[in-house]
This record gives C-alpha cells, structure tokens and sequence, in this order.
C-alpha cells in the first residue's frame, strides 16, 4: 500500500488541487461571481446587436424638456398633455419609469392650501380642474402604467396596493422563489386604480453596478409584481394574467401572451442589450408640442423616462456604456418580443463543471504521461475548444456559458502537471547520481589522484590563494593555477559532477589538458573550447564539469575569464561594493562542440578591485547556527576582514564553514585574486 501511495502521490495531489477547486466553484464566492460577469459581458461586447429601428420609444426627460418646463418634477398637468398626445397615434402602452408619489403642488387646491389667498382667488381657482385629476381623467383613457419600487424601508404611505396583472402558476408557489422586498414605493393611490399596469422597475444588486440580469416577477410585502418590460407586454396585447411554470428547482417558464420566456429559478432573465439609437428618443418638450410625424407611436410601447444627468437615473450595462435606466426596460421588451434574452440556466453551471473536471483531469494525465512540448500543445487546444464552445452557445442558443472557470481550471492543472513532472525527473536525476556514487569504492585511489592535481598555491598567495576541503575522501571539486611568462598566469577553478575514481579521472582529463593549453599559451577561449572536448571524448556517462576559468596580467591588472555554467563571481572594490557576475553558457562535457557564439569571455580590470570564486559548497555550507552561508553571508565575511588579502578571505570561509562538524555538507572550494601590493608580487616574482 505505501509503495502504491508513493508512485501515485502525484495523482493524489492533483485530486487534492482539484476537490479545492471545484469546492471554489460551488461556493462561488463575489470574486468568482465577478469573474464569471465579465466573460458574460465578453460575449455581448464580441457579438454585439445592432438595431435601426425599435418597437420601444422613450419620451425623454432631457435637457431640453428641463429648460421649458422647468426643475422637476413637473406639474401633472405637462404629463396629462403628454399622455394625451400620445394616445392620439393608439399606441400599444405607456409605460412611466416614475414616482408620482406626492399631489401636485402646482395644483389649484394644493396653492389654496399653501398661499393665504384673497377670496375672489380662492373662487377662481375652485373653478379649475385639479392637476392630479386631469392626469388622473388621462390614464384612465389610456393603456398605462406606473411604477413601483421594491424597498426594505417602511413606506410613507398606507396604502395597500397589489398588482393589476393576475399571475396563474403551475406546478407549485412562485412566491417561494422570487426576488424579495419588505415594503414598495409606487404612486398615489388615485393614480395606481386608475392606469391598467403595475410594473416593477427594482434592478438586481450588482456589486459592479452593472445591471446584467433583471427579475420579471419581484415580491413586495407578499405580494408579486411583474418587471415593468413583462406588465407593458401584458397590457399592450390586452392580457389579463401572466402565466408560471414551475419544475423542481424553481420557476422554469414565464408568460405573457403571446410571448413565452424562459428563466431561472428565480425568474431572473439576463438582458441581451442592442446598442442605442437616437431615432428611439423624442423629447419630452416636442411630445407636449405636438412636434412629431403622425402615428409616430402607432402599436409601439411607450416609455417615459429621464436622460438628464442632473435626475440621476444613468446605469452601467456589459456593453460598456452608460445608460438611462428607462432604457434597460426598453432591452427587456425587445428582449420578449424577438425572443433574444440570454439563457443562464442549472443545467449550463453543471455542465460547466463536468466539462471542466473532465478535461484538467486529462490535461494533467497527459502532462505526466507525453513530453512537456505535447503536453502544452494539448493545454492549448483544450483551452481553444473552451473558448469555442462558450462563443457558439452564445452566438447560435443566447446561452451563456462561463468559460472563465474552465480556463482557470486549465492553467492551474497545467501548471500543477508541469510542476510535479519536473520534481519527479529531478528525483529520479538525483536518484541516478547516487546510484553511481555508492558504485565507486576506490576512494583512496581517487584521493591520490586529486591530491595531485591541485598546484603548490604557496607560490602566489600574494595576490592569487584557493583552497579546497573536501567533505569525503575524495572531492568534486578542483583548482588549479599555471604561470605562462613572467606577467601572464591561467587560473581555473572547477567543481565535477561525481565523486570517487571515476570524478578523479574525469577531472585528471580536465586538469591535463588545461595544464597543457596554458603552458602553450592559448587564448582563453581555445582552452575552454579543448577541455570540453576532451571531456565529450572521455565519454563519462552522466557527468560534467562547472568551471571558471581565467588569464591573468598582474602588471595591467587585466584579467580576462570564462564562467562555464558556475557559481556566480563576486567581485568588490576598496568600498566592499560588491558585483556578481553570472554565468551565460552551459556546464562542460555535456554540449559536444561548443560554437564561438556559446563560448564568451569577460574582461574586467582588477587593479583596486578583488575577484572571489567558489564552488556551491560555500554558498550552501552550514553555519554553526544550522542556516546556510548563502551569498550574502560571503559579503559578510569579507567586510568583517581588516585586512582584506586573498588568503585571508579564503580561511576566513574555510573557518565559518569548516568549524568541526562531523562532515561537511558538500566540498568547499574557494580562490581569491588581488593584486594591490604589487610589491609583494614583484618581490615574488624576481
């Protein structure tokens, strides 16, 4: 069973990821919500619907209307001449997306309540027809409807209204689903028995402020409404009831003869909206004039709203744009009467899901399974296809289909397989060098062999000292110095993959030809380019060789190196302003011709400055506190050195790291060059 365990724990990982996943899904916090919205509005934003004519017209409380009637609200008075304009053409219904909530009080009973008038006034203006009901006198003539508000704030008013519309459900209780308020805010009471219509103009909470999906049934105190687009519908094709189908889930079906609407459970419909047209808006001034052709709004549905920026009744939508309020209730008629609303339905989120499951958990089989390049071939496709899927249903069913989910499911899982596929063949590297290692036993043969390699360092520690302490019998590492004239000397220092006679070898292949390229006096580069191949030759299996390697002229100060896929080389000035240099070609012995292009060197003048280069068993030794020396422990060392000379930066690692410990944790290597006292070395040197 543990065996089991460990070859499948990749698996088992992956499951874990996963359940995490789809827990997120289901419990789909506003952030996913959020996520999800905006691949919705991608898609109307993509395929966006234009219109050149509509069956809505919206008579605009605009600017211009402002200036002639003045602040609002406006007297009843304006609206009754408006309305009874309108009726004139027979339009299917008026809807009004507002609140008539207070009497008017530019109505002749209201200004002899408010003014102390003289007598002869008061009687003249008892003549007059009050404002309210000469408004009143209009809706009652006409197919109209007002709105009311969905509020959890106690209503000023008393009165107990309920919807004109008669719902008739089939299959259970709608109430038990749809969209709640505790309180309603409507019109005067005179005006709501009057009109042939309630319509709900309550929008959804978005936490964007995007208004993306609308209810067509909305509840106040109990009661139910239907959305003011659904109640127009209903008056203006002279129905009396809306009809709802239930299922086991929720509401399924909602309608309105002639028209039927499919929505969720909680009878939410999601908006497709069309762009807007100046050809749908007429001001409210050039209604109340007369200014418009004849039958302007014949068998049209009639809205009343404001664009004015100053009325506040401006809304987002997914398209990206601002626009009234009054003109999403004009997308939702449009919507039922083309049938173009947006499908969101159970059936589509657990499709999602399933889809989704399905296809990571196949992304990530593969990813373990074909190389890396096919797998992301696959990642690819997979997430094409998502994005195809998602575009069509949109574009051939309105449906809307989240294809954010899929596609973040897809990374992660990718990603995941790419992660636990480069562990598990770095294991099994690591797992290969080991093995080879327990093979060699002739360590004392492979420490003779090493032992010989490394130069008499006594011989220039005036300005070049390294030392090597190696952590078993035998080291990894080397380095070696060469003096080729009197001013000139190559210098190396290499750490080999591998330990015991086999590493010793390797690195007696490595030392050999080295030793004899500089005694030739080659350029550096001709030396980098013999000893890799020499080690491609030599044909170790599975080993190679990091190295640096450098000439130096003690009397230019110019010293010119090669990194070979090594540790990083620090240098610092008499400031202690440390610079690292890194590495920009491969190890050795792997590549088996290096080209001129692969092969760079670096040229740096070392007069006032001190070059430091160690193997990796410096940077991750272990200090007497159990943490690793790191590179910035390097620094460390040196700045607490008064004075600052190769061999005293060297020890001074040696001594951190070699302080007694039973064993190393890898070999330590480390070579300083300096050379400020020149005296020294020409001392040296004579």
């Amino acid at each position: 069973m543990k065996t089991f365990l460990i070859k499948y724990q990749n698996y088992f990982s992956f499951l874990v990821i996963l359940i995490l996943l789809i827990a997120l899904k289901i419990a789909n916090p506003s952030f996913v919500r959020s996520i999800s919205n905006l691949s919705f509005d991608l898609y109307q934003k993509v395929f966006t619907l234009n219109k050149t004519e509509s069956n809505v017209i919206i008579i605009d409380i605009d600017e211009k209307s402002l200036g002639k009637f003045g602040q609002f609200p406006w007297s009843r008075s304006v609206f009754a001449k408006i309305l009874e304009n309108v009726n004139v053409s027979n339009p299917k219904a008026v809807g009004f997306d507002i609140f008539f909530t207070e009497k008017d009080k530019q109505s002749p009973e209201e200004i002899i309540k408010s003014y102390n008038l003289i007598p002869t006034d008061v009687s003249e203006l008892q003549k007059l027809k009050g404002h309210d009901e000469i408004f009143r006198e209009q809706l009652e003539k006409s197919k109209s409807i007002t709105a009311v508000l969905g509020s959890n704030v106690p209503s000023h008013s008393n009165y107990d209204r309920k919807a004109k519309a008669r719902f008739l459900s089939k299959g259970g209780d709608p109430k038990d689903f749809t969209y709640s308020y505790t309180y309603s805010i409507g019109s005067l009471e005179t005006l709501e028995q009057s009109v042939k219509g309630l319509g709900s103009i309550s929008f959804l909470d978005q936490t964007d402020g995007i208004i993306r999906s609308l209810p067509l049934l909305v509840r106040f105190n109990n009661k139910i409404y239907p959305t003011m687009g659904l109640e127009m519908i209903r008056v203006g094709n002279n129905q009396k009831n809306i009809y709802i189908e239930m299922n086991e889930v929720g509401i399924n079906r909602i309608s309105a003869r002639p028209y039927k609407i499919l929505s969720d459970p909680n009878g939410i419909i999601w908006i497709r909206y069309k762009n807007s047209i100046k050809s749908q808006y007429i001001s409210s001034s050039d209604v109340y004039d007369g200014k418009f052709p004849e039958n302007f709004f014949k068998d049209k549905y009639v809205l009343i709203g404001a664009s004015a920026q100053g009325l506040f009744d401006l809304v987002k939508t997914p398209l990206g744009v601002t626009i009234p309020g009054v003109e999403v209730h004009a997308n939702v008629i449009e919507n039922i009467i083309d049938q173009s609303f947006l499908i969101r339905n159970p059936n589509t989120y657990v499709f999602e899901l399933i889809f989704a499951i399905i296809v990571s958990i196949l992304t990530f089989v593969f990813s373990q399974k074909i190389k890396p390049k096919f797998s992301l071939s696959i990642f690819f496709g997979s997430l094409i296809i998502v994005i195809i899927i998602g575009f069509s249903l949109f574009l051939f069913r309105s449906e809307l289909v989240d294809i954010s989910y899929p596609i973040f499911l897809l990374t992660i899982t990718f990603l995941t397989g790419l992660y636990f596929r480069f562990i598990e063949e770095n294991k099994m590297a690591l797992a290969n060098l080991q093995k080879e290692a327990k093979l060699l036993k002739e360590r004392e043969l492979a420490a003779g062999v090493q032992k010989s390699l490394f130069p008499d360092i006594s011989k220039f520690e005036n300005f070049i000292f390294a030392k090597n302490v190696p952590a078993r019998d035998v080291s990894g590492d080397y380095f070696d110095v060469v003096r080729s004239s009197p001013e000139e000397y190559f210098f190396t220092l290499a750490d080999v993959s591998g330990k015991g006679v086999k590493a010793g070898m390797y690195m007696a292949k490595a030392s050999s030809i080295f030793r004899t390229l500089s005694n030739l006096k080659y350029p550096l580069e001709k030396v980098v380019f013999g000893v890799n191949n020499e080690l491609v030759e030599a044909k170790f299996k599975g080993m190679f060789v990091t190295a640096v390697f450098g000439k130096l002229n003690i009397n230019t100060g110019e010293l010119v190196f090669i990194n070979a896929g090594h540790e990083s080389i620090l240098t610092f000035d008499q400031n202690k302003n440390y610079e690292y240099i890194k590495s920009d070609m491969p190890p050795m012995g792997i590549v088996k011709y290096f080209t001129e292009s692969m092969v760079k060197s670096t040229t740096i003048n070392l007069k006032g400055k001190t070059f430091v280069v160690y193997t990796d068993g410096v940077t991750e030794g272990y200090l007497k506190n159990g943490e690793e020396l790191g590179a910035e422990g390097v620094q460390n060392i040196i700045n607490n050195i008064s004075d600052v000379t190769p061999k005293s930066i060297v020890e001074s690692i040696e001594k951190e790291l070699n302080w007694g410990a039973e064993k190393l944790r890898d070999d330590i290597t480390c070579m300083a060059i300096n050379i400020n006292n020149t005296e020294l070395i020409k001392k040296k040197k004579s």
